[in-house]
Order: structure tokens, then sequence, then C-alpha cells
């Protein structure tokens, strides 16, 4: 009698499963490697040499704040309307990428926020945001 036709010959079964969750931990293992070393690449400490062409590399922003009273403060410095057009031409001939944010006490008239805005868009301003507090739930 032969002895190998009564064994049940087995195929060896492929489990996917077990490996699709392996790629899947080495996929997100790798994704999460590397966004850790790319914060660290910018929070490493350095002495950077200096350069006459250097460039920043965020744009820089200036606050126009419209208080309460109906005061305009051009980066904490009090000015009055008529010069914030010339003030911010300075600024933009200083660098041209600059943003402005306008700032206003919700109970300033809403004419004189529009004042201001219109002053810097008569002055090129094309990067204006308008700051606002982020509402609770």
């Amino acid at each position: 009698m032969n002895i190998s036709k009564l064994r049940r010959k087995r195929q060896p079964k492929l489990m996917i499963i077990p490996m699709i969750d392996i790629i899947f931990f080495l996929l997100v293992f790798f994704m999460m490697s590397t966004l850790y070393m790319v914060e660290q690449q910018q929070l490493i400490p350095v002495h950077l040499p200096q350069a006459q062409s250097a460039q920043n590399e965020r744009p820089h922003s200036i606050a126009i704040t419209v208080t309460a009273e109906g005061k305009i403060l051009f980066d904490k410095e009090e000015i009055s309307l008529e010069l914030l057009e010339k003030r911010t031409q300075v600024e933009l001939y200083k660098q041209n990428d600059i943003v402005f944010i306008l700032r206003s006490d919700k109970q300033v008239e809403y004419g004189k926020v529009v004042a201001a805005l219109d002053e810097l868009k008569l002055a090129g301003a094309q990067r204006i945001s308008i700051a606002t507090e982020r509402k609770e739930k």
C-alpha cells in the first residue's frame, strides 16, 4: 500500500489580511517619520550666515487697528486717517509682499472701517486681511 496516496496533499494558504495590515503599518510609520523629520529640520537652532540678498520666508504683516474711540493705530503708532495711505505706501515700498491686517472693535462705526480699508486700497495694498475672533459653540 502506498502511504503517500493516503495523505492529503495540503496546499499552503496565503493569508493576505495580515500582509495588508503590515503594509498599512509600514505606510503609516514612514509617513509619520517623514513628517517628524520635516518639523525637526525647522526647529533645530542654527546660526545662519548673513547675506545682503537674504529674504524672509514669511511675508511681514502690519496690524492696522481701529479702536472703539475711532483712533487708527498703524502697528501700535497712532496716525490720522489721512496719513494712512502715505504710511502704507512707504511700507509697500520697503517690502512689496507685505500683509496688512485690519483689526477693529466691534463697536466701531462701519464707515470708519470702510474708510480705513479704502485708504489701504488707494495706497496699492493687495494683501489685506480682516481680523476676527473664533465663535465658541
